[in-house]
């Protein structure tokens, strides 16, 4: 062999060696790629769009599905075995995942499962049957502050298992908030001035988009595909429809209404077609906005029997509303109970944001509320108090509970995940900041915040709001002036 092709073999034999490292660095990627798996696909668009810039996750229940009678494939099988992290929503739903995630439990699989978070808004089955039932309504997706909280939880639950690329999830979490939130605002003024009737559900996917957007949804006739219909409620609901009782029915498009045809007989009345997995949509970070928007023009148009396309609030319907005080939300009271802006309306409501760790302004404020409550005797029983904390990291349920014993036996003290309070100061138009001082210890830090207390109608109207320094004498006369006589 001569020089010439001793070089040209050498030279080859490097080519197929560096062809060999590199197929082998390729097929180590391949094994240590990162791996989610979410059960449908309003869960795989949140976690789509908190993952970009990475592989994404896997969908299991895809195409024109839905969970209830889903089954899954060898391959699909084999993947949730392979996964990093397996979300799902919980047995409720997805019966067909109930024993894989047991399997893949006890082989080490992370697996979060939303209907167990706390920090969610999980409401109890409607069709939950004795006092003793657990059942969980699943379609918490259908209210849009659960989201908000759910970016939150999923983005800590990725950054945790896969840390090395914790600041794209960071990046992501962020942009994904401000998109639901400018969301929640669309679908929270989207209904104001809607002359609509009482509307009819064929299946109750409903109960959580009632709750937080008022719709007036009165009758549903089944619980899901799983359950049968039973006929006296087929043959009532019927009548009910004939008569005109319900101006809408809506129906669901992934699952089967075996007893539509025998429902809507003879009756003219307008139906909507609902997509609450969102079936017919493209999976990805879309289709969770998409969901929301489709199914909220379908049930406005529906409710109006117009028949035209209703178009959710514009961005200038709602910015005018800036000098609204007050917020939707979801927190936690010092007793580890859930509550939102509805548990609060029936009596006036004295708030004030604050925090445990604040060494003069929220004692003397809240001592202040405190005594004026004492000075008004009897007509204390139509004020409740509340001190929300703007220091949710420090300020747990329990050290709620610890602090406010100290004021006032009716002081409600609500904490909850940044996001939340995050909202709830700012619909009070609460400023607040992390202030370390030059050189401190940064667990010492201070909350630089508005210290002012409001005073809210029993309808949760804005009435006027205490400058701190008042003292306790001035606001049981201000507040004289509010309480009937």
């Amino acid at each position: 062999m001569n020089r010439l092709t001793t070089l040209f073999f050498n030279s080859r034999h490097s080519v197929f060696l560096a062809l060999l490292l590199l197929l082998g660095s390729q097929s180590l990627l391949a094994e240590s790629k990162f791996r989610v798996v979410a059960s449908i696909k309003p869960i795989h668009s949140i976690l789509s769009g908190l993952m970009v810039g990475t592989e994404g996750p896997e969908l299991l229940v895809d195409g024109d599905n839905q969970p209830f009678d889903y089954q899954m494939s060898a391959s699909q099988q084999a993947g949730l075995a392979e996964a990093n992290l397996v979300v799902w929503v919980g047995p409720e739903l997805e019966r067909f995942l109930i024993k894989p995630v047991a399997q893949v439990l006890q082989s080490g699989v992370r697996v979060v499962t939303l209907l167990d978070n706390p920090e969610l808004k999980i409401l109890p089955s409607r069709w939950s049957k004795g006092e003793d039932s657990t059942e969980r309504d699943p379609f918490f997706w259908m209210d849009s502050r659960n989201i908000l909280i759910l970016v939150d939880e999923l983005a800590r639950a990725l950054m945790d298992a896969d840390n090395g690329r914790a600041h794209l999830y960071r990046r992501n979490r962020a942009q994904m908030l401000a998109r639901v939130a400018e969301l929640d605002r669309k679908l929270e003024y989207g209904y104001r001035g809607l002359k609509s009737g009482v509307g009819m559900a064929y299946y109750d996917t409903l109960q959580y988009f009632e709750q937080a957007y008022a719709l007036k949804i009165r009758g549903v006739l089944a619980q899901s595909p799983k359950q049968p219909v039973d006929a006296l409620s087929l043959l009532q609901n019927h009548a009910k429809l004939k008569e005109g009782y319900y101006a809408c029915l809506l129906t669901e498009r992934s699952m089967p209404m075996p007893e539509l045809p025998l429902l809507t007989e003879g009756v003219d009345i307008n139906v909507g077609t609902l997509d609450s997995f969102g079936a017919g949509m493209k999976a990805g970070p879309e289709l969770y906005f998409e969901l929301m928007e489709k199914n909220t023009d379908t049930i406005k148009s529906c409710l109006q029997y117009s028949g035209e396309p209703v178009q959710l609030a514009a961005e200038d319907q709602f910015q005018p509303e800036t000098a609204k005080v007050g917020a939707k939300f979801m927190l936690i009271d010092h007793n580890g109970k859930l509550v939102t802006e509805k548990d609060m309306l029936g009596k006036f409501q004295l708030v004030y944001f604050g925090y445990t760790f604040c060494p003069d302004i929220c004692p003397t404020s809240l001592q202040v509320m405190s005594l004026a409550l004492d000075m008004l005797g009897e007509r204390a029983a139509l004020i409740k108090p509340y001190f929300i904390t703007v220091d949710p990291e420090r300020d747990n349920a329990q050290v709620m509970k610890n602090y406010v014993k100290y004021f006032n036996q009716d002081l409600v003290g609500l904490t909850g995940t940044k996001t939340m309070i995050d909202r709830v100061a700012s619909g009070y138009k609460v400023k607040y900041e992390n202030v370390i001082e030059e050189g401190g210890d940064p667990d010492l830090y201070i909350m630089d915040h508005s210290a002012s207390v409001y005073l809210m109608a029993p309808n949760g109207e804005f009435i006027t709001k205490f400058a701190h320094g008042i003292s306790a004498k001035q606001m049981v006369d201000a507040l004289n002036d509010y309480l009937p006589k």
